[in-house]
């Protein structure tokens, strides 16, 4: 069994180029569905479609969310797919289960007051602030996940034109970076990374005040302690940025696939959450500018 899950895992990474976080979620799902199989005496090669939605039960009974359960039965369903193109089952038990319906909920997003105030919060007295100065600025400039932020390595900013390439898995995009993150960027690049790093090995862009390279769990407290000094009541992640970054592109009047492409959708229908903002938005134009509105 534990074979089969490697060979899989072997076979998604050479195949399909996935990224590191992806990968760790499909090999999650799948131990984790083998583990039921064993505790149920269910033989994994002669499962049956009712087995699976009675595991898919056990997830809901246990409060899983919508989105991890339809998560897992991808999962599931890549497994069992792989399994049939390897001849090791002849039928993929997962076919006809259809995905849990996910409602899509409107992103949390910061008006570009708060934005500003949150900001404003580091000040450039000391490396720390210099680096978390630099970090916010770009991290609302680009929109990248957290993760694609903390694995970027110097070389990957083009300071000169003004880019960033964001590499996740084998794709790759260019993002471009806005005046006010560039003369952050540059500041802490100059004067607050070369001290902050002690060992020529680290390559990664941002470090924590070690010298070592960031965590997620180290950035979502920085974004969280300025949030905090900036009063603001809302809950703020460094998603929330993201969100607020495309919305805010949106609301002035950046082209939906232009957003697509520097968010790293795959799919338009993802970036097209934000379409409900662009749509408020232009209530309120129409409301101050039409004579009769």
């Amino acid at each position: 069994m534990e074979k089969q899950i490697k060979l899989f895992l072997d076979f998604l990474q050479n195949d399909k180029k996935l990224s590191d976080n992806t990968l760790q979620s499909y090999k999650r799902d799948i131990v984790q569905f083998m583990e039921y199989t064993e505790k149920n005496n269910i033989n994994y090669l002669k499962i049956e479609q009712e087995d699976i939605k009675k595991y898919l039960k056990s997830l809901e009974k246990l409060n899983k969310k919508t989105s991890t359960i339809s998560r897992n039965l991808a999962s599931i369903r890549s497994f069992y797919q792989y399994l049939l193109r390897t001849k090791k089952v002849k039928i993929d038990p997962t076919e006809s289960i259809g995905s849990p319906k996910i409602e899509k909920k409107a992103p949390s997003v910061l008006s570009a007051q708060e934005v500003e105030l949150l900001l404003e919060q580091p000040k450039n007295v000391d490396l720390k602030g210099i680096r978390d100065k630099a970090m916010l600025e770009f991290a609302y400039a680009t929109g990248m996940r957290v993760t694609e932020i903390i694995s970027l390595y110097l070389e990957d900013v083009n300071i000169e034109e003004g880019y960033v390439v964001c590499k996740n898995g084998s794709r790759q995009r260019n993002i471009p970076l806005g005046s006010l993150s560039l003369e952050a960027l540059k500041e802490y690049i100059k004067n607050a990374r070369p001290i902050l790093v002690k060992d020529e090995k680290v390559k990664e862009l941002f470090v924590n005040i070690n010298g070592k390279k960031l965590t997620r769990q180290g950035f979502w407290k920085i974004v969280k302690y300025y949030k905090e000094q900036a009063h603001i009541t809302k809950d703020i992640t460094p998603h929330v940025l993201r969100h607020s970054f495309a919305t805010h592109l949106l609301q002035n009047g950046a082209d939906l696939k232009a957003i697509q492409t520097m968010l790293g959708h795959s799919d338009i229908s993802s970036t097209q959450v934000y379409m409900q903002f662009q749509n408020e938005n232009l209530k309120n134009i129409y409301q101050k500018a039409h004579p009769r509105a």
